[in-house]
């Protein structure tokens, strides 16, 4: 993530972290307690890459393992822990981000007095400390042990990708935090949820109702004037108190708005996050110090959710790097377009018009001379079956080979049926037909349509049953016509023989 460098800030001013109760303190390395979720090195200075700490604890613990075909409904999936055992280790403070506020886990490094950089797969928050799932290098379980002992000297680190993992979620997040203050002061729209997707994707806010692109617009330009003030952004923390603790609203739907601190939590402190005039939010997660650099973008639509009674929307923005990602993607896209279709850039919707008219005009074309192929067919198939019809007892059997390599080679047989019953019909001559359609070129994995009609709804479906039994045709019908495909290699002599064979058995 590239854009995180270009975007890169200046370090955290001083009063981002603000301790405003008397009481609280951050727990010093030689009193063995860990600095809680809520005051982490991580949350104090979002900047910060490195940090010397020490091992709190230690254990090595085995991942359930997920249930068979169960996904999971977070959006940013966390790095896949090995199914192997792992190292759980509890560090007196770290730079590493714990997993919540509907921000994603960072990964990082932990690197030991012996000079070696063990993986942080993970971090997360059980209770109120940030706890590290860490890989362990095969057969090096004892040394792991040893190395992480209570009490052992570590480093705490981001690497250069896992700060810009940081930078693109702190970047989202701070902005969604700013947009949701906005609909709500501009629009009275709460909002229900979001979501910080995995990049490139845009991140989104669940909203009561859906908005107009007008509205949509407004709420743009609003939030962008905020961004070119350069609304700085603060935390200020304190001892919880939970009796004090603001619960969030909840609608007419049922549905919560507003934030509020998990039922798990144990950390004792209350984290308050603030868009200087804008918002405060209790958060947890890491936030950039300022929205200077957060140009907003939104996508012109909002994506309707229906639950049960209630419908909300979904609306979906972009910012900081991954904005700066999407505008050189969408350039790429429009100037290769613009290169495809030989016209500037400007030109290309006008020019993609025209090739889409142009488009409808020829499958028009190309669908009335299929329809007249299939009278001239059905015509020949027709006076083939009244040659013979002065014969008592005759009924007409005619397996017809068609190659044909368009995508929809069922629609110039099915016309092909229609005309030929329409004619058949009228002589009240008894038929059987099959038709086959087979691609020039041919792979295990080339599909043969395969039709049969007739004047005898019971011969049209013991053939069609033949076909399936015998062919491994898989299809079905109704009455007097029956269809099916055929997906594999289809040769005349073989598969077209066995057909042939079939259509003289059936009585």
């Amino acid at each position: 993530m590239p854009a995180a460098k270009i975007l890169s800030p200046p370090p955290t001013p001083t009063d981002y972290f603000k301790i405003i109760s008397p009481t609280l303190e951050i727990p010093s390395p030689d009193t063995g307690i860990t600095v809680p979720v809520g005051i982490l090195a991580c949350q104090r200075d979002p900047f910060l890459r490195k940090i010397e700490t020490t091992v709190i604890a230690c254990h090595v613990s085995q991942p359930p393992s997920a249930p068979a075909g169960k996904k999971t409904k977070k959006a940013v999936a966390a790095p896949r822990l090995p199914n192997e055992p792992i190292l759980e280790i509890v560090l007196h403070d770290t730079v590493i981000f714990p997993e919540g506020g509907g921000q994603p886990t960072d990964t990082g490094l932990i690197t030991t007095s012996d000079g070696k950089a063990w993986l942080v797969l993970q971090a997360k928050r059980h209770g109120g400390h940030a706890v590290h799932y860490v890989k362990i290098t095969e057969g090096d379980l004892d040394s792991a042990l040893s190395v992480f002992a209570p009490g052992s000297s570590v480093t705490a680190s981001l690497g250069p990708d896992d700060y810009d993992r940081r930078y693109d979620h702190m970047s989202m997040h701070t902005s969604q935090h700013l947009l949701s203050a906005v609909l709500e002061t501009r629009l009275n729209l709460p909002t229900l949820s979001w979501s910080l997707t995995s990049s490139p994707s845009p991140c989104y806010v669940e909203v009561p109702r859906g908005m107009t692109v007008e509205e949509i617009r407004f709420i743009q330009s609003e939030a962008n004037k905020l961004v070119f003030e350069g609304r700085r952004v603060y935390t200020e923390v304190e001892e919880l108190d939970r009796v004090k603790t603001v619960v969030p609203a909840i609608l007419e739907s049922g549905r919560s708005a507003g934030k509020g601190l998990p039922s798990d939590y144990t950390g004792g402190v209350n984290r308050v996050v603030v868009i200087d005039g804008v918002d405060r939010n209790p958060c947890c997660g890491t936030h950039l110090p300022t929205i200077h650099n957060l140009q907003l973008f939104i996508l012109p639509h909002t994506e309707t959710m229906s639950r049960s009674s209630t419908t909300s929307a979904r609306l979906y923005f972009l910012s900081g790097p991954r904005l700066i990602g999407y505008l050189t993607t969408t350039h790429e896209f429009l100037t290769s377009t613009a290169s495809v279709l030989s016209c500037g850039a400007p030109s290309v919707p006008e020019r993609v018009s025209q090739v889409v008219d142009e488009r409808k005009k020829a499958e028009k074309r190309v669908t009335d001379l299929e329809l007249d192929l299939a009278k001239h067919i059905s015509s020949g198939l027709f006076h083939e079956a009244l040659a013979g019809s002065v014969n008592d007892g005759y009924i007409f059997r005619k397996h017809l080979r068609r190659t044909d390599d368009s995508s929809n080679a069922l629609s110039l047989l099915s016309a092909i049926s229609v005309a030929f019953s329409e004619q058949i019909t009228k002589t009240q001559t008894p038929y059987l037909l099959v038709l086959t359609s087979t691609p020039s070129a041919q792979t295990t994995n080339s599909t043969t349509v395969v039709m049969v009609i007739g004047s005898d709804d019971k011969e049209v479906r013991s053939l069609g049953d033949s076909l399936k039994s015998q062919l491994g045709v898989k299809g079905g019908g109704k009455g007097l016509k029956w269809s099916g495909k055929y997906i594999g290699v289809w040769k005349e002599k073989k598969e077209g023989g066995l057909v042939d064979d079939l259509l003289k058995d059936v009585q």
